[in-house]
């Protein structure tokens, strides 16, 4: 039975903290000059947060504000964040290119499922030249619930895919897989909290432990 790999983007293969702080800071000082914004970025309240579907994003750091004006920061925010993605500011994680060519000698589908937007997530696949092993990228933004639940659920039945494993550092990515009867692997990475990872069928802290997880399924599965 083919297996196929899901996963998350941001705090599993990119390391978005690299970029995070220098866009949030931006963009709160493009909302200062406007005389929307006083004192410092709310950095560490948008770590907690991070996975979460971009409108729940703004309304977090924005509670008082117009959804007119969380719009126009949205947006600010990602052309931020593209422009640093293209200046070669981000990173992948250790190890991408080399779990990416083993995955492919496997045989094995990858897909990413993201609560980043399209026009993010094509700069980093571009940037990072990940087309060559990635099948498809699905962005929350492609479904009106903004659950990484369905969207997971959307890449099983577009594919036809019985058997898949889910990866991610959120409590979203565990749930994603384990309301998909998936197996989910939780990585200990920036974002990661520990009660979340708990809910996790398998933590790691470096994405070449997949390979011998991945080695175990294969060897496991019927034939």
């Amino acid at each position: 039975m083919p297996l196929s790999i899901i996963f998350d983007m941001d705090g599993t293969l990119f390391q978005t903290n690299k970029i995070l702080g220098m866009s949030v800071e931006d963009t709160f000082a493009y909302l200062t000059s406007l005389n929307e914004w006083s004192g410092e970025a709310p950095l560490q309240k948008y770590h907690e947060i991070m996975g979460a579907p971009v409108p729940v994003v703004w309304e977090t750091l924005l509670p008082n504000h117009s959804n007119e004006l969380r719009h126009k920061a949205n947006d600010f925010f990602h052309e931020r964040l593209i422009s640093n993605i293209n200046h070669g500011n981000g990173a992948l994680y250790d190890h991408v290119y080399e779990l990416f060519d083993y995955l492919k000698q496997e045989g094995i589908s990858i897909f990413i499922a993201s609560n980043g937007q399209v026009e993010y997530l094509n700069a980093i696949l571009s940037f990072y030249k990940l087309d060559s092993w990635v099948t498809e990228t699905f962005s929350i933004s492609q479904i009106q619930t903004l659950s990484k639940t369905d969207l997971v659920s959307v890449i099983l039945q577009k594919y036809h895919i019985e058997h898949a494993v889910m990866v991610g550092d959120r409590l979203s990515d565990i749930l994603a897989g384990k309301n998909n009867d998936l197996m989910s692997i939780g990585c200990r990475f920036d974002f990661s909290h520990e009660d979340e990872l708990a809910q996790a069928d398998v933590v790691i802290d470096d994405l070449l432990e997949l390979r011998a997880i991945i080695g175990n399924v294969l060897n496991t599965e019927p034939k």
